[in-house]
């Protein structure tokens, strides 16, 4: 890859006519612009289609990768491994298939490995031969994985006593619904030796999510568009966050206590935080919104619609905004009933005052002088503040990950290389595409001592003008 210019890849899209797609059918690949001046500079972390993950700097070269991937994959804090740097939590084996229903169920085993691919924890059953990291798992470490497989999804924490906090999928009948099965969102927190010490489920709490009479009545009566035989994925929980410290509790608002559990659910549009100590929901946000209001955007304003949202999360004390809520807004459609974007599709990143409900920051496609359907992404995708004020954005669903200053300038752009066949969005066969589900920044501080980074500006061509790849 070429540390310094764009890398164009030539990558035909296989089964989709050129003049059927949306898209182009050339694109470049790699780091596409990077302002040193604005520009926070870290390594990123994401997996790709490859099913690797990949550890990039800030000119787009590979400094490392762990061959497996994450959904996501999670750094975990050098103070909670001993010391040891470059330590990330992984999934370790998938049941045969390509069949990407309730993202968890694939998902036989998960880990953690080491900077040198070492499984340090793993907890599901034994890998296959046909996976990375086959060893079996020993001991108590598959004793009470339910139905002997992880079937995490979305996310998964590592927290200050060890324990891992996993989000995952649980198909069973839940009374009241007209689906025979559900594909229920459960947390579990596991213990090193492989115990569920804690469990929270979804299902359990219907009546705390905020859902009028109208709209728990069609959540209930809800199916799977897969067909009779597919369980019911009503809420799609795709986010599971630690509050952690924050200036909230630190007033006195036990709702924010840091031990407490921050979800969204991608069906319901809505944002809730669990107490940890009693499983019930003391805050939330949504399902029900006012309409947007197209035109100027007045900071700060309440809360309007929010559809099929990702990543919502506390700001970390010490970055600009700590204690504010940063979500990835998809508008993608989503519902009970079901709201939609309309005719102009675009995504938002939202940051949020939680106490007063109130938009405090947002970005758009717009505040980059481009269209606001120039940034979209209709799942998928994340949002992550950075020391200096900007905001590292994963626009997921096209492979882009990019960095954006408070006033919307980019800093720096990366187009993920790895394309390969998925049966994401393939009308029934796979397609090439290069989607990536989350994006993380990765302190300098967190790999080994010696790890390369190049730092060198890279110069996009001026908008109508075409600049041809040099190595």
């Amino acid at each position: 890859m070429s540390k310094h210019t764009y890398k164009i890849a030539a990558l035909s899209l296989l089964s989709m006519a050129a003049n059927l797609s949306a898209a182009p059918s050339v694109y470049p690949t790699g780091v596409t612009r990077y302002d040193t001046a604005t520009a926070y500079n870290s390594y990123v972390i994401f997996s790709g289609q490859d099913k690797k993950t990949h550890l990039i700097d800030m000119n787009g070269n590979e400094v490392h990768s762990w061959n497996a991937e994450g959904f996501p994959p999670v750094l975990l804090d050098p103070a909670l491994t001993g010391g040891q740097r470059g330590n990330v939590l992984v999934q370790l084996a998938s049941a045969p298939g390509t069949s990407n229903e309730g993202n968890g169920l694939r998902n036989q085993a998960i880990g953690e490995l080491d900077w040198n691919s070492k499984v340090v924890w793993q907890w599901g059953a034994a890998a296959s031969a046909q996976d990375a990291y086959a060893a079996p798992v020993e001991g108590k470490a598959n004793a009470q994985v339910p139905g002997g497989s992880a079937k995490q999804h979305h996310d998964w924490r590592r927290l200050k006593n060890g324990n891992t906090l996993v989000l995952a999928n649980l198909v069973h009948p839940v009374a009241g619904f007209s689906a025979p099965q559900v594909l229920d969102d459960v947390i579990y927190e596991v213990n090193k030796q492989g115990d569920i010490v804690w469990k929270w489920v979804a299902s359990e709490h219907l009546n705390e999510f905020g859902f009028t009479p109208a709209s728990l009545k069609l959540v209930k009566e809800g199916s799977s568009p897969r067909g009779k035989g597919a369980p019911f994925d009503y809420l799609h929980i795709n986010n599971m966050s630690v509050l952690g410290p924050n200036k909230w509790f630190d007033a006195g608002d036990q709702r924010f206590n840091p031990d407490n559990i921050l979800i969204d659910s991608r069906e319901a549009n809505f944002i809730v935080i669990i107490d940890k100590q009693t499983g019930k929901v003391v805050w939330n946000l949504g399902p029900d919104y006012p309409a947007q209001v197209r035109g100027p955007r007045v900071l700060p304003r309440p809360v309007d619609q929010i559809i099929g949202q990702h990543d919502a999360h506390l700001i970390e004390p010490g970055l600009p905004g700590a204690g504010n809520i940063l979500v990835f807004d998809n508008q993608g459609e989503a519902g009970y009933p079901r709201v939609s974007v309309g005719v102009q599709p675009r995504s938002r990143v939202l940051e949020i005052d939680p106490i007063k409900k109130q938009i405090v920051w947002e970005y758009t496609g717009g505040d980059s002088n481009v269209p606001d359907w120039g940034f979209y992404s209709s799942f998928i995708s994340s949002a992550r503040r950075l020391p200096n004020g900007n905001t590292l954005i994963d626009e997921g669903m096209n492979g882009r990950i990019f960095q954006v200053t408070n006033k919307g300038d980019i800093a720096w752009e990366y187009i993920s290389p790895y394309f390969a066949p998925t049966p994401v969005a393939g009308a029934g066969k796979p397609v090439l595409s290069n989607w990536l589900y989350r994006a993380q920044p990765v302190p300098y501080d967190w790999v080994p001592e010696g790890t390369p980074r190049s730092e060198k500006a890279v110069i996009p061509p001026e908008p109508g003008k075409f600049r041809v790849a040099t190595n």
